[in-house]
Order: structure tokens, then sequence, then C-alpha cells
């Protein structure tokens, strides 16, 4: 830890669609909010439970929102499961049904991507869900192979409407073996430690800012974090009621933080 952390004491996780970005739109203030960060030296990373792209991808379409930051600042489910399969079986094998963001990560920690007796079948989230991908891997875990799902996420958001997503396909891969997978992402807690660790950061001293509170505030919860809800995305102050969990503050937007980065919980003037 620098002195500098030492100081200040924060850091910052925060989820990326409905908090920085809307729709591949910049939310208002997200770009001075991110640049307020990074002049403080806070430590922060941005996540998404989104597994298609790898974070050079991500970053690449944050920077045409309008939004500058490094790609060691993203964090995917896809890394977070890579993080996981390491850890549980190093040097391991896996049958992956996702697109370059989770084959990356595989590949990254060393994992041999077969559809030969692998350890594990990995399913990700991809805009070309095919029969025979779903079939294969309904077969291997059939066999015996473990069953891991990036996220749970039923459906994604497009500009035609909802799209069958990862935990949909999952339910699919289940009715049919009758085998649930063990899912990594959102509001698996596990992802919020995963990216804690990868920024040096305690939870005791981490601000998790999301705008679901099923996934960001629960998650962040659970992992030992104190939850801002923004109000840029899916959940609203009428929302936050029908839960039995509250976030610590709940604010329009991450535009009410800049000036407060250091200590968001002071009273206004």
């Amino acid at each position: 830890m620098t002195d500098h952390e030492a100081s200040t004491g924060l850091s910052y996780l925060m989820d990326m669609d409905g908090v920085l970005v809307h729709e591949e739109h910049l939310v208002p203030g997200a770009d001075r909010f991110l640049a307020e960060l990074q002049s403080n030296g806070t430590p922060f990373m941005v996540l998404t439970n989104n597994s298609i792209r790898t974070p050079r991808d991500l970053q690449a379409r944050l920077r045409r929102s309008g939004l500058d930051l490094p790609e060691t600042a993203i964090w995917t489910s896809a890394l977070a499961t890579a993080t996981f399969l390491g850890n549980q079986r190093p040097n391991g094998s896996a049958y992956v049904v996702g697109e370059s963001g989770l084959t990356t990560a595989l590949h990254d920690i060393g994992y041999v991507l077969t559809d030969s007796d692998p350890d594990y079948v990995v399913l990700g989230e991809t805009r070309t869900y095919s029969f025979e991908a779903i079939t294969t891997a309904i077969r291997l875990v059939e066999r015996g192979a473990r069953f891991i799902a990036t996220n749970p996420d039923a459906t994604g958001p497009s500009r035609d409407g909802s799209l069958p997503a990862t935990g949909a396909v999952a339910a699919l891969i289940t009715r049919a073996t009758g085998r649930e997978p063990y899912y990594v992402g959102k509001p698996n807690p596990l992802m919020m430690r995963s990216a804690l660790r990868s920024i040096g950061a305690h939870s005791a001293s981490t601000l998790m800012i999301g705008d679901r509170m099923d996934t960001d505030v629960v998650s962040g919860l659970e992992a030992g974090l104190r939850t801002i809800l923004v109000l840029t995305g899916i959940s609203t102050r009428e929302s936050v009621e029908g839960f039995p969990y509250r976030p610590t503050l709940v604010l329009d937007s991450v535009a009410d933080l800049i000036g407060r980065t250091q200590d968001p919980f002071a009273p206004l003037d």
C-alpha cells in the first residue's frame, strides 16, 4: 500500500453498464468522476458480468463513449471465472461455450480448451449460441465434466429488446442434465473478492457502486463492502424498499460523487 492509499483510505469497485455508460452512451459526469479517482491515485476497478469481450475490447468501447481508463482497471466475469478455475484446478482443461473474452482468459491461465474429456464445461455469454455446442456441453456434463457458468443473468439488452444470456442457456443445460452450474459472477461475492485482490484493496475500505439491488448491492454487502446505489440504470428509489437489505447510500448518479470521492458519506454543505 502506498502512502497516498494509506492517507485517503478508500478504494472503489463499480459496475460498468448503468453506472458509467448506458446503452453505449456516457452517463453524464462519469468521465469527471473517474478523472478525479485517477488524479487522487484512488485504486478502482470497473466490473462487468458480460464475458463476451476482453478488457482491451471493453477499453476501446469505453473510449468511444468518452471514458479513458487502462484495461487493467476492467474486471470481467470471464477473468473472475479464470481466476477461480486457476486456483481450483491449475493447468486444467475446459470445453467453452462463449466468445473471446472467456477463451482468452482461460488460455492466459494455461487452460487447454477441448471437447475431449474436459475437467469443466464453462458457459459464458455469446451472441451466437449454437445448438451443436450446447448439445456437446450437455453430453460432457452428463459424462462428468464439472459445470461452471460465468454469471446468472438470464437476459441481456439490445436495441430490439431482450436477448437470452448465460443464465437462460444454463437453465437449458440444467434441465437436460439435472446439474446446476456454479456461477462465478455477480451476485456471487467471489467476483468482488477477486477484484479486490487484483487491486490490493481491503473490503473494509472499499465502496461498491452499482445500479442493481439484486446483483451489485447484494454482492457488495456479502463481500463486506459499503455500497452505493445509483439511479442511472435498473433499480429505482421505490424498488429499493422491496428488498430486505439496503445500500449504504442512494445517489442519482456517480456525478454526485464528484468532489466527494475521498469521503462520500460526509454531509453536504
